[in-house]
């Protein structure tokens, strides 16, 4: 059984902001990823030999050469977002997390309806479910939602129960 924690972890900024941080520092992670690729194909490691040296296949690399040659680091800098965009933005988030407040408790299903209804978005129950655990909604019960006592809602700050 673990031991119970001694030193409690300050939430300096709120989960979203914490997200986008690491989402931008990620994209540093494979710009260095790539960099590394290129300084081995410097020191004369063949591309297959540098490829496998910083973990991608062979034609990735030739990818990565080909976008260095051409556009030297700037071709080397993602130039996506890394998945497919929000069918909610932020502000009908926040607005879905104000309608979820009028209420104690919601089902998976009750939400799937409730965002069907005022945003015209169809979620899966498995979205849905990772959509409220993101707003801060704790799972009580199966299939369950717990909107965090009065006074919470507002606050940026989740609390599970």
């Amino acid at each position: 059984m673990p031991k119970p924690e001694q030193v409690s972890i300050q939430r300096c900024m709120v989960p979203e902001e914490l997200d986008n941080r690491i989402k931008e520092l990620e994209k540093y992670a494979r710009i260095l990823k790539r960099l590394s690729f290129i300084r081995y194909r410097y020191q004369g490691f063949n591309v297959e030999t540098s490829a496998h040296l910083v973990g991608i296949t062979k034609s990735v690399g030739y990818t990565w050469q080909k976008k260095w040659n051409d556009n030297g680091y700037e071709g080397l800098i993602p130039r996506h977002g890394g998945g497919r965009p929000a069918k909610l933005s932020e502000v009908q988030k926040e607005r879905l997390k104000v309608l979820l407040c009028q209420r104690d408790r919601w089902t998976t299903s009750d939400v799937r309806d409730l965002v069907k209804r005022e945003f015209s978005v169809e979620y899966t129950p498995k979205q849905i479910r990772i959509i409220l655990k993101k707003l801060g909604m704790s799972h009580a019960q199966r299939s369950a939602f717990h909107i965090p006592e009065s006074g919470e809602c507002s606050s940026h700050q989740t609390t599970k129960h």
